[in-house]
């Protein structure tokens, strides 16, 4: 055997185990395509409403309802409404009577936004049954930043989104999902009234 020849063994020998463990699975295909059509439903150009109730370890609940379409969106809780029309998000808070107004890709109009960051290709998948549905679990790799498990049940006919447990650091976020509609959302709905909240102070943040 030359130097050549066992130069390029060697490396093949460290390769080979890479490739086998980059392939998928048929289990991982099959949750990622599942996933996919989903995540489409709800973040579609053809927008989305839903109600939710979100649980956070038992310390804060709150439910509401919002809307997307693209990058547009409007979420409505008990006291607070937002906008975002794609260029401003708009955040009423109807007990301090103030209307913040930020740049829609600014982190600032949510402190905890950088927590629950995702990119579908940051995630490894799985599929399995569930009583109420398919059950797809969702898995950072390593490396990459964001939510670190994502448990995602999804109805077995439509593939609409049932709830949602998401791990962030050490806790875990509880979403149940109803009245979930996609297609059909008008832009109108994410224009900010603004006439409706004359009365309000007004902090604008844009820029900063």
């Amino acid at each position: 055997m030359t130097k050549h020849t066992n130069w390029l063994l060697t490396i093949a020998l460290l390769i080979i185990p890479t490739l086998l463990i980059a392939q998928e699975s048929p289990n991982s295909k099959q949750a990622r395509q599942m996933f996919d059509r989903t995540y489409k439903m709800v973040f579609g150009s053809q927008g989305c409403s839903l109600h939710y109730d979100v649980n956070l370890i038992g310390v804060y609940k709150a439910q509401g309802s919002i809307c997307y379409k693209g990058k547009k969106s409007k979420f409505v809780e008990s006291r607070y409404v937002a906008w975002n029309d794609g260029v401003t998000h708009t955040l009423v808070d109807n007990k301090k009577k103030t209307v913040s107004i930020f740049d829609a890709d600014s982190d600032k109009k949510d402190k905890y936004s950088s927590n629950f960051k995702f990119s579908p290709d940051d995630y490894t998948y799985s599929v399995e049954n569930d009583e109420k549905g398919y059950l797809l679990t969702l898995k950072l790799k390593s490396g990459r930043k964001g939510m670190k498990i994502v448990k995602a049940l999804i109805d077995k006919q439509t593939r609409a989104p049932i709830s949602l447990r998401i791990k962030v650091a050490l806790f875990w976020a509880h979403i149940n999902i109803t009245n979930f509609k996609s297609g059909g959302i008008s832009d109108a709905i994410f224009k900010f009234p603004s006439k409706q909240y004359s009365s309000y102070k007004v902090i604008d943040k844009r820029g900063e």
